[in-house]
């Protein structure tokens, strides 16, 4: 045989094989679209906003008497991470957005926003797991459910979330990807409804009638057309807040605004509220309150009042109610019921001087509150302080978990040296707040936007005596600081703190102060532009200097 004839039989061979690879390829890709056998459930798959998330679950899901049951681990894993076993009440307590709801372990029953209502079935404990019956919290997550008997498939999907849905043109293979050889998941037939998860590519994901998820082309789709709109939440507050407290005693009444007005603030938090040393939520409002609110809501500023538990002996009433679900509950239903009757805007909470070990029911507090108050469309904001301190200061706060539910964080960064320190020191140190700052949102992973930062409108005289020693000290509003420093006193810049020190004697003793004025708090308020916090806070109403709120308002907008 000649070298050309051998040359021939090498290409005809190559053509032969290449031929057989294309048919080969052409079988394969055949039977991929047409012969695959289907996926087989072999237990329920759950399908959360079209995204099959079985692999997931924690445990399988229990259906029985025709109640579809979801761990409660595996509800705190897609739905509510903060879902709660009351074991003293016998109760599973779940919250998501404006609901909270309590559902019985003992009887057909749920309690949601403090309305009682009889279920078909109630959570039940089996092998030492909690299930809970899922269509029971239709209405508290804010879900569809559907169960798809004949593929084993469980599909809940958000009503907050837009829908779309399409027609099927044609008899159509679902694959399990875009891919040129990929398996068949289900077949759809023409004229059925599919729902239109996304578009790429010539291709569209759809979720079948049998809930499963695949890809078909899209030129097999028409009439794609939204059923359901997308539901946003809008802010109360555009932009950042601009907060003033106006704190006054509950011995006293509301002050009289009239023809008073703040440039550039938008929220005011009068002292309408307070504990009591039995541990029922009194107001101080009165007709003068009333008028406050028209006064406020007059000129555009919205209502925010504080709930305190200040006062004596208030230690031990705050533990008793966080570490009950009923008093929480009471006390809850009383604030909404009083945002509701003078028509409120939102709500600061200022729980301060509680114990460390209460730490994590005071967060279920403000877990429980928050879906009451939102369900009104008002704001919840929750007063903390600085992360390091005293355990009934300081340690008493998880500032993630608050930080995560409320709607805003509001950081006291002041009194760094307070009323009870035996140290002369300042109020407010930049470096202190920043560093405090840092820690609310590297430590505790607090979304900036939602910070509130609270700034002093006040500072201390340290008086020490000739060996040192600590006599006394006393508050000082910013504007009183330059009737009380006499004349003549230097005053000395201290970077790391930004701000001024001056100190001269007072025949045997010596005179301290860390001043606040326009040039310091400059400083502490650039903070929330660089970090991009939610807003500021100031305490308190009537310290200010004559035009602090034009100065504020100028610095905020920077």
């Amino acid at each position: 045989m000649t070298q050309e004839q051998i040359g021939k039989n090498k290409k005809i061979k190559k053509i032969i094989i290449a031929i057989l690879v294309i048919i080969i390829i052409g079988i394969i890709a055949y039977i991929a679209n047409n012969y695959i056998v289907l996926d087989k459930n072999k237990n329920t798959n759950l399908v959360i906003n079209n995204k099959n998330v079985t692999s997931n679950l924690k445990k399988d899901i229990l259906i029985q008497d025709q109640e579809i049951y979801i761990s409660k681990q595996d509800l705190g894993n897609f739905f509510d991470k903060y879902i709660y076993e009351d074991t003293k009440n016998n109760q599973i307590v779940t919250t998501y957005d404006t609901k909270i709801a309590a559902i019985s372990l003992e009887e057909n029953e749920i309690n949601i926003n403090g309305t009682n209502k009889n279920t078909d079935a109630h959570a039940i404990e089996k092998d030492d797991v909690i299930y809970i019956p899922i269509q029971e919290l239709e209405d508290v997550y804010g879900i569809e459910i559907k169960y798809i008997e004949n593929s084993k498939v469980l599909t809940i999907d958000s009503t907050s979330r837009e829908q779309k849905k399409g027609i099927i043109t044609k008899d159509v293979a679902v694959k399990s990807s875009t891919r040129l050889i990929s398996k068949t998941v289900d077949r759809a037939k023409k004229g059925s409804y599919v729902i239109v998860v996304s578009e790429e590519n010539g291709y569209t994901r759809i979720r079948t009638e049998s809930g499963k998820l695949g890809y078909v082309k899209s030129d097999k789709i028409s009439n794609i057309e939204v059923v359901r709109e997308e539901i946003k939440e809008t802010k109360q507050i555009e932009g950042k807040v601009n907060l003033v407290w106006d704190y006054y005693s509950e011995v006293a009444t509301a002050p009289d605004r009239t023809g008073v007005t703040m440039d550039g603030v938008n929220v005011v938090s009068p002292a309408f509220f307070y504990l009591d040393s039995d541990g029922i939520l009194r107001e101080n409002i009165g007709e003068e309150g009333k008028e406050y609110i028209n006064w406020a809501h007059s000129n555009g500023y919205k209502v925010w009042p504080m709930v305190q538990n200040a006062g004596e002996g208030m230690l031990s009433v705050t533990s008793e109610i966080m570490n009950d679900y009923n008093k929480r509950e009471e006390l809850i239903n009383k604030i909404v019921k009083a945002c509701v009757k003078y028509k409120l805007d939102g709500i600061n909470i200022d729980f301060e001087n509680m114990k460390q070990e209460d730490k994590d029911m005071y967060s279920r507090f403000i877990i429980e509150l928050t879906p009451r108050i939102k369900e009104e469309g008002l704001v919840v904001s929750v007063d903390v302080t600085a992360p390091d301190g005293a355990e009934t200061w300081s340690m008493c706060f998880d500032r993630h978990v608050i930080g995560d539910v409320a709607d805003y964080i509001v950081f006291m960064a002041y009194d760094q040296y307070g009323a009870s320190s035996n140290k002369a020191g300042t109020t407010a140190g930049y470096n202190w707040v920043e560093l405090s700052l840092k820690k609310f949102l590297e430590t505790e992973e607090i979304e900036s936007e939602k910070i509130i930062l609270a700034i002093p409108l006040y500072t201390r005289l340290w008086t020490e005596d000739s060996s040192g020693k600590m006599v006394k000290q006393s508050t000082i509003a910013i504007k009183n600081i330059e009737n009380i420093v006499p004349d003549g006193v230097e005053k000395q810049w201290k970077e790391d703190l930004k701000q001024y020190y001056i100190e001269y004697q007072d025949g045997t003793y010596t005179k301290k102060m860390w001043i606040e004025d326009e040039t310091s708090l400059k400083e502490k308020i650039s903070l929330i532009t660089n970090y991009n916090l939610g807003g500021v806070a100031s305490w308190e109403k009537g310290m200010e200097t004559e035009d602090f709120w034009t100065f504020l308002k100028e610095e905020l907008a920077k």
